[in-house]
Formats: C-alpha cells, sequence, structure tokens
C-alpha cells in the first residue's frame, strides 16, 4: 500500500490561521504588531525567492515585514551595522539575515552580532548552546521544529523510535538531531563518510534526508512503514525540484512520506512565523 503523504501545505495553513489569531491579539492589547527584519545581501535567485515567500507569509498573518537590501558588494562592516540598527530597533522583534551571503563575509559572525533576543532563525551560539545543553532554546532553527511538527501529525510515537538524520549541517542535520533526542528517539547521524548507508537508513523507523543530493534515498533503503522527511531541494538540468528521496520507490515501502516541493518548506516558513510570535511576546513583557 502506497504511503499517506504529509501534505506540509495544509498543515501550514492550519498553523498559520492560530498564528494570525496569536498576532491579533497582540495588536489589539499592545497597539503593536510582531515585526520582522530581513536583510538580504546579493541578487541570488534562490535567496531571492526564499525572501519575497517570507515576506507573503508575514503578510498573511499580520507581521510587519522590513527587507533590507545591500549590494553583493557591501563591505562587512556595512552588514554588521545595519544588524545593529536592528538590534537597536524596537519595532523589529525578529532579525533574519538571508543565507548564503557572499564569500567575503563572515557568516558565523554575522549570525552572532544578531541580539539571541531577536534570533528567530535560533543560529546565535547562545542559542545553539541552550538547544545542546538543556534540549531547549528561545528559539530553535525553523526546519527541525518543523520537522518535529509533520512527524507529529502523523500520529506516530517518538518515544523509543529509532531514527536517522541523514546530514550534518548546522541548520538541519545537528539541530533535528537534539531535537529526536528531546523526544527521547534513538539518533544516528549519518554523513557522506557513513559506511553501508542503506543498511543504516533500513534501521529507521524515521528517516530524515537532509543531504543536499537528488534522489539519494531509494526505496531499498527505506524501512516498510517508516516516517520519510525530505528536506532537499535539487533542481535538475531539466529545471524540474527533487528532494534528496527517490519519492516514487520510497512512498511503496513508506508509511508516511512528505513530498517536494509542498513539504517541509511551507513548514519551515511557518516555524519562522511562530519565532517572531514569540519573539515579540517576551519582549513586550519585558
Amino acid at each position: 500500500m502506497p504511503a499517506q503523504v504529509i501534505d506540509g501545505r495544509a498543515l501550514a495553513k492550519k498553523l498559520r490561521e492560530s498564528i494570525a489569531e496569536e498576532v491579533a491579539e497582540i495588536r489589539k492589547q499592545s497597539d503593536c504588531a510582531p515585526g520582522l527584519g530581513v536583510i538580504l545581501v546579493g541578487d541570488n535567485p534562490a535567496s531571492e525567492t526564499y525572501v519575497r515567500m517570507k515576506g507573503k507569509a508575514c503578510d498573511q498573518v499580520g507581521i510587519d515585514f522590513r527587507l533590507i537590501r545591500m549590494p553583493d558588494d557591501a563591505p562587512q562592516a556595512q552588514l554588521l551595522e545595519m544588524v545593529e540598527v536592528l538590534n537597536r530597533d524596537e519595532d523589529i522583534h525578529g532579525i533574519l539575515v538571508q543565507l548564503p551571503l557572499p564569500e567575503h563575509m563572515d557568516e558565523e559572525l554575522v549570525c552572532r552580532t544578531i541580539d539571541p533576543r531577536k534570533d528567530v532563525d535560533g543560529f546565535h551560539p547562545d542559542n545553539v548552546a541552550s538547544l545542546f545543553i538543556r534540549g531547549d532554546a528561545p528559539f530553535i532553527p525553523c526546519t527541525p521544529l518543523g520537522i518535529i511538527e509533520m512527524i507529529k501529525s502523523t500520529g506516530t510515537t517518538l518515544q523509543g523510535a529509532e531514527a536517522v538524520v541523514v546530514g550534518r549541517s548546522n541548520i538541519v542535520g545537528k539541530p533535528m538531531a537534539l531535537l529526536l533526542l528531546r523526544e527521547h528517539c534513538t539518533v544516528t547521524i549519518c554523513h557522506s563518510r557513513t559506511r553501508d548507508l542503506g543498511e543504516v537508513c533500513r534501521r529507521a523507523d524515521i528517516l530524515i534526508a537532509a543531504a543536499g543530493r537528488p534522489r539519494l534515498i531509494t526505496g531499498e533503503m527505506v524501512k516498510r512503514g517508516a516516517v520519510v522527511i525530505d528536506v532537499g531541494i535539487n533542481r535538475l538540468d531539466d529545471g524540474s525540484l527533487v528532494g534528496d528521496v527517490d519519492f516514487d520507490s520510497a512512498s511503496q515501502v513508506a508509511g508516511w512520506i512528505s513530498p517536494v516541493p509542498g513539504g517541509v518548506g511551507p513548514m519551515t516558513i511557518t516555524m519562522l512565523l511562530h519565532n517572531v510570535v514569540r519573539a515579540c511576546k517576551e519582549q513586550l513583557a519585558k
């Protein structure tokens, strides 16, 4: 029996309706709207698309969206100065610097410059350390947070489940493993040097593919009935988008599977909205 599809768009729509109600209540109680400041450096087409989608999502739920554009050859000092301006701006509750940055800029330094109270991407070392040490943080990276919501929407029991994460990036793989540990899963992280990748993946009750390699995970690598989450977005030579999972073969084995597009992407943006609202509430409370 083919796998049931985890509809990220439908789940995101439901969550955004709840977020819109929260924003309306904030406006009513405080005469203030949650504000997100986004800095876009250069004209990377993918970054342009992502920023446009984030702005549209903010408009849908009532979050004020402010976009600051900077040229590709802007000095790093100018970017850091702009981050500090947003740090001091009381109308901006969340700050996001769209990655990747040009090669002459230090992404780690830029992330450290963002006020951790406004770090809605969850990349500041303070938030990363809190997630590592306590299993929680004021702000958790949006993609892993959205994936947890997707897995829970299937009714799958996470406690005691064996989870395999393919990919070890700081944005998805590592925080994803920490969140699964928080849910009491037994977690394995795989990467480009993992031996017998297929054998490891076949153990997984929950399999998350975030390696950035098109159709890396095939049906023969999936445990029957497993939950398969595809984080990859890869554009092929013919212009089509595919994930890190070969959907056709994996969907014949898995119990649940997320599509590309329409799976993780909408949930990532929804969790960004969630983090902005949370940041606004905490800043207003203080």
